[in-house]
């Protein structure tokens, strides 16, 4: 089975989920401000738990206009894509 962020969405919003969402997302601002781009690799780093969860955060903030990917969608494997602020 592959990752779909709709499928995921709904899970972000529950008070867990919401608190992982908000560690990824305060940690990738961190390295927005040291480095001008962060790898998802390490804006989910220090996380425990299902890492499709994790990558729904990250699609969130990308929803949310905080973030957006500069990778190309597909040329390179999912922990290694690359974001840059909104």
């Amino acid at each position: 089975m592959n990752y779909d962020y709709e499928t995921h969405r709904p899970r972000v919003f529950t008070d867990n989920e919401q608190r992982m969402f908000l560690r990824i997302r305060d940690k990738t601002h961190e390295l927005l401000e040291l480095a001008g781009a962060a790898r998802l690799e390490e804006m989910i780093s220090g996380n425990t738990g299902e890492s499709w969860l994790m990558l729904a955060c990250v699609d969130r903030l990308v929803e949310l206009g905080e973030i957006r990917e500069v990778t190309e969608k597909g040329s390179c494997a999912g922990q290694h894509r690359i974001f840059v602020e909104g």
